[in-house]
């Protein structure tokens, strides 16, 4: 039997602050983004803060009238990305099996260490013992037989914690617990599941797979599986990379688009971005979608395939300013807006002529994009553009390129 650990640095990005300013150790601190470029949102809080239950994602002017002595404090993410590094040196002195999970958040296969190093329980109280120690920070740990009940693990008690969660008493532990703190079940799922009578993970556990998959068709054999702790996912290795699966940058808006030209200058900085990694990487996209959420921080998404593959400027553009004019009607202002592509092919296949589209112009529009690159990578991405976006350079001034940080995250 497998014995994996899921690490996850409480309130890591505060704790990082607090290390870096003592004084701020027993006030309420939270992380926020860049007010003045509207990125007004708390991205960490430490425990102090969660009594007051400020949350993860809210706007500050909220948080901080649920907390009004509520200290601020600007991001560092160049600390931030150290101290994720050393966190994952102590972890690579038990395992080579390392599988991050976000900045602050990492899986660990260490089942061939129990026989030089003991339990999975040992292991885990012995890197929490460490990191607190050498680092200054704290970590709760989940030990299980799967990486879906680890993570529940290390949520389960904070901070500064080891829960261990085996196949002997998942059952009392985990299926009580509410349906949304299983991985993946966000808030729409969430909604949909309480509609069929199901509140906790023991619920989905023992719900009909069949009337399940009339819901939630393919997903529902996941939600069943990880709800019955049947999950036999991989940690990978450290020094290995998954393959790259979407490709997306979204923004905040430096202040509220009020129509469809403000979405437009928008959505042609953001394409441009993500096509030039596209172009990078080497690959075609069939699958474009586009996030669009309002003043009211309500958010949709939509996505198209594409009859054709591509990694050409304009019809990204296209195919995201299509969806939204299906999508979206201005009933409230708009917030932010993101990007992404997926279903990707190698852009050196060779692909099916269409008498719809010249070939000649598709050429064109390649050779016309391969030297955008090369002088935007020379002289940044402001250094030739569009007319439109120069209309407002306020709204078009930014650079999802070159500001865009990858962190390595995700599951599948």
């Amino acid at each position: 039997m497998r014995t994996i650990l899921h690490s996850d640095c409480n309130g890591f990005f505060a704790s990082v602050e607090c290390l870096y300013n003592p004084q701020l150790r027993d006030k309420p601190v939270a992380v926020c983004g860049d007010k003045d470029k509207r990125h007004g949102i708390i991205l960490a809080k430490n425990e102090i803060a969660k009594k007051f239950n400020v949350k993860t994602g809210e706007p500050i002017w909220q948080a901080q009238q649920k907390c009004p002595e509520l200290v601020t404090a600007s991001a560092h993410y160049d600390r931030y990305i150290r101290f994720s590094k050393m966190c994952r040196e102590i972890y690579s002195d038990y395992t080579e099996f390392i599988e991050p999970f976000g900045l602050d958040e990492a899986w660990l296969d260490v089942t061939g260490s129990t026989l030089t190093h003991g339990s999975g329980e040992k292991i885990a109280e012995e890197i929490r013992y460490r990191v607190k120690k050498e680092l200054g920070i704290t970590v709760s740990i989940g030990v299980s037989f799967n990486k879906i009940f680890s993570k529940l693990g290390s949520d389960y008690k904070k901070p500064d914690a080891v829960t261990v969660i085996t196949k002997e008493n998942y059952k009392d532990m985990v299926w009580k617990l509410k349906a949304s703190d299983l991985l993946y079940v966000g808030k729409a799922t969430e909604k949909k599941l309480r509609q069929l009578g199901v509140f906790t993970i023991g619920d989905l556990a023992n719900y009909p797979l069949e009337l399940l998959r009339k819901n939630f068709g393919k997903w529902a054999d996941i939600l069943y599986s990880f709800s019955n702790g049947l999950d036999f996912s991989p940690v990978m290795k450290s020094d290995e990379t998954s393959a790259v699966k979407s490709i997306g940058n979204s923004t905040t808006a430096i202040r509220d688009l009020e129509n469809f030209e403000d979405v437009k200058i928008i959505f042609m900085v953001l394409c441009d971005s993500v096509c030039r990694r596209m172009r990078e990487q080497g690959f075609r996209t069939k699958t474009v979608c586009i996030s669009i959420r309002n003043t009211e921080l309500y958010t949709i998404t939509r996505q198209k395939k594409l009859g054709f593959s591509t990694n050409l400027n304009s019809d990204v553009l296209s195919t995201c300013l299509e969806l939204f004019r299906e999508n979206y009607f201005f009933e409230k202002n708009i917030r932010s807006l993101g990007v992404s592509v997926s279903d990707f092919e190698p852009d050196t296949l060779p692909h099916q002529a269409s008498i719809f589209i010249s070939e000649e112009d598709i050429i064109r529009q390649e050779q016309l994009c391969s030297t955008l690159d090369v002088i935007k990578n020379r002289f940044g991405s402001f250094a030739i553009n569009p007319a439109k976006l120069m209309f407002d350079k306020n709204l078009s001034g930014f650079s999802p390129k070159e500001e865009h940080t990858v962190h390595p995250v995700g599951y599948f």
